[in-house]
């Protein structure tokens, strides 16, 4: 598993915070600049307007409306940091209150556009004894409608605000390191708890790939001993077997004239053969070999089944009922290996159901596939014995009523069929559900 570039996005974090930090800054510095102005635009208007009012437009050109005009904008002007100017009528040049004339071409391109405002550069704002940075230039006029119309003019340095630019820049830049420096160390803790995460998932992993490992290993050898055990049996059975057979045969012409005699020879040669049969089969498989397929009907399998455990079930008093349904697809199987199977799980059932117990054993297909389920209302499982059941030698059972084999080979001869078995809880309140599945045979119609 990749591990997420943790620091990368921390620090893509940090940059795109800082940079609208510093554009938000940017912004609140540019709007307080342009307030500094419109106050000296204010500034100016309110200057000319009062001379205006109280000398009244006529007395305007005297020489007494000039003393009062230079006294008035002497009011405004700060030493250092407002400078008043005027331009009388008729004159090119602006000069101080003091007389000084002052040659500025932004001042007086603004004064032409009639601009409100108008922004210094460092060196002008030096050019007119302010200090040498950024000014703004309120303009106004005073007079007008009349011939003698009075230009003033009121310079401000904006040391103040841009003092207070910095004072926030630097506080920002403060503040943007000491949350990066938190950022980074969160980030720094999160990236060092999610290696050891990591580290201890791949540790996990690494344990439960061993775990899985190590159970292979403690199933195969189970199997390769179930294996050596089926060849063993099957050699030391065939011995008797055979003995069985020959004095069966030696006893047919003895019970010629007894027909319910002859029906017991009879069927000990039968079962005589399935069991040279399934053992042969046996061999076969674990000699890893493949099953001798026939296409089957489940109805004769599960009836055929059932015959043969007809017996156990009466003795036990337990009932057997089936659930066949109509006409179900045909499976592909050894039917004497498969029917082996079915009677392995039946009998389970029969074992797990107390007297006057029932045993359902029901065929379901949907065309893709076929089910055979037997349900019992016996003491039913847990989910930890239902994963167990079917591994070699495992029993709930007493010695003498059970090996751990039954489930174990009916579980191999599943496989072999390329089917799946499963345990579950028989859904009431007790009983146990066992399903073998196997793919339905795809029947082809004559054209």
């Amino acid at each position: 598993m990749r591990r997420p570039p943790i620091l990368l996005l921390i620090l893509l974090a940090i940059v795109a915070f800082g940079a609208v930090a510093v554009w938000d800054e940017r912004r609140e510095a540019s709007a307080a600049l342009e307030d500094f102005a419109l106050e000296q635009s204010a500034l100016a208007r309110e200057a000319a307007a009062a001379l205006t009012a109280e000398l009244g437009s006529a007395e305007l050109g005297s020489e007494h409306g000039r003393a009062h005009f230079a006294r008035v904008l002497g009011a405004v002007e700060q030493k250092g940091s407002v400078l008043a100017l005027l331009r009388q009528p008729g004159a090119s040049d602006l000069r101080t209150l003091g007389g000084k004339p002052v040659r500025l071409a932004t001042i007086d391109a603004a004064l032409l556009r009639g601009d409100k405002w108008v922004r210094l550069s460092r060196e002008e704002a030096a050019e007119l004894g302010l200090p040498a940075r950024l000014a703004i230039a309120g303009l106004a006029t005073a007079g007008a409608g009349t011939k003698d119309v009075w230009r003033v003019a009121t310079v401000a340095t904006a040391l103040r605000v841009r003092d207070r630019e910095a004072r926030a820049m630097s506080r920002l830049i403060l503040g943007f390191a000491l949350t990066s420096a938190l950022i980074a160390g969160f980030g720094l803790l999160a990236e060092s708890k999610q290696k050891k995460e990591l580290a201890l998932a791949r540790n996990l992993a690494v344990a439960e790939a061993m775990q899985v490992r190590d159970e292979r290993l403690v199933r195969a050898d189970k199997l390769a001993t179930l294996g050596a055990l089926a060849t063993g049996i099957a050699h030391e059975v065939s011995t008797p077997l055979g003995v069985i057979v020959g004095r069966a045969e030696q006893l047919l012409p003895r019970v010629a004239s007894d027909e319910r005699a002859q029906r017991s020879v009879n069927a000990i040669l039968q079962q005589a053969e399935r069991i040279t049969h399934i053992v042969r089969a046996f061999l076969r498989l674990a000699r890893g070999g493949t099953p001798s397929l026939e296409k089957v009907s489940p109805a004769e399998l599960a009836r055929a089944a059932m015959d043969l455990v007809e017996h156990r079930f009466t003795k036990s008093r337990v009932t057997l009922t089936n659930e066949i349904q109509r006409n179900p697809p045909r499976v592909a199987c050894d039917p004497k290996l498969f029917e082996q199977v079915l009677v392995n799980l039946l009998l389970n059932a029969c074992d797990a159901c107390a007297e006057g117990g029932h045993v359902n054993l029901a065929i379901r297909g949907d065309g893709e596939r076929v089910a055979f389920v037997v349900t019992d209302d016996g003491h039913g499982i847990t989910d930890d014995v239902a994963t167990r059941a079917t591994e070699p030698f495992f029993t709930t059972k007493s010695e003498e009523a059970g090996t751990g084999l039954g489930l174990a080979i009916a579980n191999e001869i599943v496989k072999h069929h390329h089917g799946e078995l499963t345990l579950t809880s028989g859904g009431r309140v007790r009983g146990t559900r066992a399903t073998v599945e196997l793919a339905a045979v795809r029947e082809v119609e004559n054209a």
